[in-house]
């Protein structure tokens, strides 16, 4: 890893050079599903939208790993209302050119909708990947939400990794968003975690002695066969090897701008926290990692509906305590950052709405097909 690569800007925007005083900059990447309209089934058309998507934006799109797939990304800034304006433009921008080039556009964690495996994108490291780890695409494609927040240096953002794996799973049943595979309901709030972990490489980030420890664990995983690089460390929070940032990667991406919002808020109120408690001489909580890998299952089976793992105790509670005992945990940096009362909000709607998960299941519980939940579901997207 070169750490602090990037722009002169990027790292100045980033980093808060007096220990935490200084309010942290939040960036989000969005990966979203391609469908056919009529049947909801995963159609490997990437490169048909791209030609649609505006010029001025194209450096913001990306293609991801199978033909199904479509990344956007938002800069990183210090307001909400940034985050949110990037956010919903990129959408609906990107959901027009999806529609121009015959496809709907799917804020879902992976296709609800049996149908061929689309193939992988035609780049030269993902010919690598599957040449290593063949039978391992899962499916139509799986689609996540990352954030990025800004910290100084790799030695600080190492202990921000280990301070905040406690409070990951909850974060996780949260955005769980892809209850339904292959034409049926599997049982799990978030399926695409349960396809997401044949990956060798994925996992709880590991209690990390310093940043020294954290890049030999990358050489030692690399050289073991289950890493081709740097770029495949999927750990559900790492050190970006691109940005001055921490990147948090457990969710599915999330159905609405709202609810991106709201998680973007979070996760920066988390490691804002966590540069306090780092600048204060608190500890981190050494979670056993078989414990946090249950609440990870757990989080990805109930979503927010149902139970998961307190780590302080290593009880079950219900995943709404989890959350509000989240967000007492993190209020000051919430106000600090002028976040409150927009998570407040924000957090009143996901009461009112359910998760990703539990929208989709209402749909279906109404209508009893599929297609009608993709229609929804390319609603949310677009906003």
């Amino acid at each position: 890893m070169v750490w602090m690569s990037g722009s002169v800007a990027e790292r100045e925007r980033s980093a808060a050079p007096d220990g935490g005083t200084d309010l942290l900059t939040v960036g989000v990447e969005e990966e979203f599903l391609l469908v056919d309209p009529h049947t909801g089934a995963a159609v490997p058309a990437v490169d048909l939208v791209m030609e649609q998507v505006p010029a001025e934006l194209r450096g913001q799109v990306e293609r991801e790993f199978q033909t199904s797939q479509i990344e956007i990304g938002s800069p990183p800034g210090l307001e909400l209302s940034s985050i949110r304006h990037s956010l919903g433009m990129l959408r609906a921008e990107l959901a027009a050119a999806a529609e121009r080039a015959g496809v709907r556009l799917l804020a879902i964690g992976t296709g609800p909708v049996d149908g061929p495996v689309p193939p992988v994108v035609d780049k030269p490291r993902f010919d690598r990947m599957i040449e290593r780890f063949r039978l391992l695409v899962p499916g139509p494609g799986n689609n996540g939400m990352h954030v990025h927040v800004g910290v100084p240096d790799a030695e600080t953002g190492v202990q921000v990794l280990n301070h905040v794996r406690p409070w990951l799973p909850i974060l996780h049943a949260v955005t769980a968003n892809s209850p339904f595979a292959r034409g049926e309901d599997t049982g799990y709030a978030s399926w695409r975690s349960v396809e997401w972990e044949r990956w060798p490489s994925v996992a709880p980030t590991p209690w990390l002695e310093s940043h020294e420890h954290y890049e030999r664990l990358i050489r030692q995983l690399i050289a073991s066969g289950v890493m081709l690089d740097e770029g495949m460390l999927y750990w559900y929070a790492r050190l970006s090897a691109k940005y001055p940032t921490v990147e948090i990667r457990i969710g599915d991406v999330c159905p609405t701008v709202d609810d991106a919002v709201l998680v973007a808020a979070l996760v920066r109120a988390l490691v804002a926290s966590a540069r306090t408690e780092i600048d204060e001489g608190r500890p981190a909580i050494n979670t056993d990692h078989h414990l946090l890998v249950a609440a990870h299952w757990r989080a990805a089976h109930d979503g927010l509906e149902g139970e998961g793992v307190d780590l302080t105790d290593g009880e079950l509670r219900p995943a709404w305590e989890l959350l509000d005992g989240l967000v007492e945990r993190v209020r000051p940096e919430l106000e600090r950052h002028g976040d409150l009362d927009q998570v407040t909000d924000l957090l009143g709607g996901l009461r009112r709405h359910g998760s990703g998960a539990a929208r989709q299941r209402a749909v279906f519980a109404r209508t009893g097909n599929l297609v009608d939940v993709v229609a929804d579901v390319a609603r949310q997207t677009r906003g």
